[in-house]
């Protein structure tokens, strides 16, 4: 059996979101920057999916502009919003993504901003109170805190820290990679500033993705070049990718309950197997369903021989999913989420990630295999 437990990192393409791009390939390949009609054919196609975008988060399509992905859009929020509005102070975690935390770290070494991080507990949750008190007494910050973290899958309210954020005068993107197209957002209620999405999170094609700038802050482009993405972002559009997108996420938003409601069960049933056939494992993060991402169930073993090569023997086995440990010095890699929760490094982790097309099955099956690789314990 061949078990694909990796979904946080990439989702399969769907079928139906394949055959709308096929359809896009065959017939309209003009350049939408042309002014004759097989540009204006293509044209009308990027914008017709940039109102079904806009639509479903409840925003104005002026306000959606296409990127190559999520890390193109968190580095034009966090270094044109920064520079652009002459901010000399930035608040994160240390949990985030690196698309994030290596943005403002570079521009915390040259010298254009001070950053802040934000206090965690050992689950991941955000300490509001701190970012309060980080917010009270520091000039106008910039704010990105991610909705779920990719490792973890611990979520942070991200309407508690839109009002702090308005209360303070703050900017504030959020890393929304994981949850777009997962969990509804309405734009016109939410306090947020910079919002981002990666079509390959929710089974749309890799290589596109889109930004959200509330119509309340301007920024300059960080790509330039022609006066694509109305100014905004330089270089002939990802035609194809645009409309897998669209379609990715018109299709996400369909059958969004009905989805979340099977992966939620499947992935409180492989917290219970494991629980039942592996003394000693214990789980990274929240797992209390209205505190967690529901795709996201990140697993720490017991000590083991070998431990590092769990992974690799879950590969052997035909089980795809992903982790580390806990950096145990300052020299090794490990994850620097798990060492920033204080995660015991010894125990190796593992981060399972579940979709729809995930079965019970399957999780019976890795079950078993965890059972005999943890059965030699240190």
């Amino acid at each position: 059996m061949r078990v694909y437990f990796d979904n946080a990192a990439t989702t399969a393409l769907d079928p139906e979101v394949l055959k709308e791009m096929f359809k896009v390939m065959e017939s309209q390949f003009g350049n939408p920057s042309s002014i004759h009609s097989h540009g204006r054919e293509v044209r009308t196609l990027i914008e017709r999916s940039r109102k079904t975008i806009a639509g479903l988060l409840h925003t104005s399509p002026a306000e959606i502009f296409f990127t190559s992905g999520g890390t193109e859009a968190d580095n034009t929020a966090i270094r044109c919003g920064i520079v652009d509005h002459k901010l000399t102070h930035a608040i994160t975690t240390k949990l985030e993504h690196h698309a994030v935390l290596h943005t403002l770290q570079a521009m915390q070494k040259s010298g254009v901003i001070k950053l802040s991080y934000a206090d965690v507990d050992s689950k991941g949750n955000v300490d509001y109170d701190h970012l309060e008190t980080l917010l009270k007494t520091n000039d106008r910050s910039f704010v990105s805190l991610m909705h779920a973290n990719n490792e973890l899958g611990t979520l942070t309210d991200i309407e508690r820290v839109g009002e702090l954020a308005e209360a303070y005068n703050a900017l504030y993107h959020s890393d929304t990679v994981q949850t777009v197209g997962h969990y509804k957002h309405d734009l016109s209620k939410l306090k947020l500033h910079f919002m981002v999405c990666a079509a390959h999170k929710l089974h749309g094609p890799k290589g596109v993705g889109f930004l959200h700038i509330n119509h309340k802050v301007k920024i300059n482009p960080m790509i330039y070049g022609g006066s694509q993405e109305r100014n905004m972002r330089g270089g002939t559009e990802n035609v194809y990718g645009i409309a897998g997108l669209a379609k990715a996420l018109e299709m996400a938003y369909a059958d969004m309950d009905s989805h979340q409601n099977y992966i939620q069960d499947l992935k409180s049933y492989m917290k219970a197997q494991l629980e039942q056939n592996v003394p000693g494992v214990s789980f990274n993060g929240e797992t209390d369903p209205s505190k967690s991402l529901y795709t996201v169930l990140n697993v720490s073993f017991p000590e083991m021989e070998m431990a590092d090569m769990l992974l690799f023997n879950l590969d052997i086995a035909g089980i795809s999913a992903s982790g580390g440990s806990a950096c145990s010095s300052g020299t090794d890699i490990g994850s620097h989420v798990l060492t920033a929760i204080g995660a015991n490094p010894d125990r190796p982790s593992v981060r399972f990630s579940f979709s729809k097309y995930n079965t019970k099955d399957e999780v019976d099956y890795t079950v078993a295999k965890l059972k005999d690789l943890c059965a030699v314990v240190i």
